[in-house]
């Protein structure tokens, strides 16, 4: 009997650098039968413009005002923004246990195109670069803004992860205060770039490179990979393959290959299950308060919740709530199911082979 350790067969907890967390890793228990809750899906026949929707172009919005007949992208202020900028300066103490402190800031709405039934799977690389040039721009204006300390680029997609709105958008929120997650990546970059005198990334993503286990694909400018320390299922990073803060850092070159590799990722999302894929995403970067933060190295995240199926989703519950976050199939398995997917959309196959019996 070999009574050696495997990482494929064993139980076992896994270390995040970026975060000193943990996550249980048990892959036998992939094994097991399910008779779990299974999601209803829908078939997503949305059309080009819809008159209903707050974020078409021409459609006039819940506060009254009226988009602009955009051509390519458009942003604005959320009319519903859960941070505001004229909030009154203020904290609420009673002893140790009690504490509160007043959070001014900004969120803005971004719309990535003004078609309503596309995606960014869906979306031309071109198109998709419009989108990273925006978000660009956004993060310069707001990091000029008056006690903006740190903006969060994110994109919800799909309404088991909340989204409001299927028209392809993203959105930014700006605030005083350093959130938490990125609060415990600075602490943990830093710690490692004043032991290294290199960006945790840096030494990271060229061991997966040499690994190959857990690469998705990579271009020139860009590696996209499933984390040694994944939580969810089939979690992947973009990560750049030169340390840099903030996206404001990018070339012109590393922008577009950035934008390829949003695409390419995004498309084999819905390539697994042949459905819109629903995620999280998010760019994770330095903060906008001036310093240069020299241990950050910016990336980007996405938390998809789809586990064996397009109607079988991961929940967060029981020892996940209580304990710490826990994964079946292990983040070796799930690059391999997405490294082999197709870069091609799965609807433009189907309506080439429709096209051609």
């Amino acid at each position: 009997m070999d009574n050696r350790f495997d990482l494929t067969e064993h139980s076992h907890r896994r270390y995040n650098p970026l975060t000193g967390e943990w996550v249980q890793v048990s892959p036998h228990r992939s094994k097991r039968p399910w008779q779990g809750q299974v999601e209803k899906t829908g078939e997503d026949n949305r059309p080009a413009f819809d008159p209903t929707c707050y974020l078409c172009p021409g459609n006039v919005r819940a506060n009254g005002e009226v988009n602009p007949t955009y051509p390519s992208t458009y942003s604005f202020t959320n009319d519903f923004a859960a941070l505001v900028n004229d909030v009154p300066a203020g904290d609420f103490q009673d002893g140790d246990l009690l504490l509160a402190r007043s959070e001014a800031g900004i969120c803005r709405v971004i719309c990535f195109s003004p078609r309503h039934d596309l995606t960014i799977a869906e979306m031309d690389t071109d198109g998709i670069r419009r989108v990273v040039d925006l978000w660009v721009d956004e993060y310069t204006q707001l990091s000029r803004q008056p006690n903006i300390n740190y903006i969060q680029i994110f994109e919800n997609k799909g309404t088991v992860m909340g989204c409001s709105n299927p028209h392809p958008h993203g959105q930014i929120w700006s605030q005083e205060s350093i959130p938490v997650e990125p609060a415990k990546k600075q602490q943990h970059q830093e710690a490692y770039y004043q032991r290294k005198g290199v960006t945790l990334l840096s030494d990271y993503w060229p061991l997966e490179v040499r690994r190959a286990e857990r690469i998705v694909f990579e271009n020139e400018h860009f590696v996209a990979l499933v984390p040694f320390w994944a939580v969810w299922p089939f979690e992947t990073m973009i990560i750049p393959k030169r340390a840099m803060a903030r996206i404001t850092d990018m070339t012109e070159a590393e922008r577009q290959a950035f934008a390829d590799a949003y695409r390419r990722m995004a498309t084999r999302y819905d390539n697994l299950f042949e459905v819109s894929f629903p995620y999280s995403a998010g760019i994770h970067q330095a903060p906008s308060d001036g310093a240069p933060h020299a241990a950050w190295h910016w990336h980007m995240v996405f938390y998809p919740p789809l586990l064996r199926s397009a109607t079988v989703k991961k929940f967060m519950v029981g020892y996940e709530m209580l304990a710490n976050p826990q994964r079946d199939i292990t983040p070796e398995f799930s690059a391999a199911r997405l490294r082999d997917l197709p870069e091609i959309h799965y609807k433009q196959t189907l309506l080439s082979e429709s096209s051609n019996p």
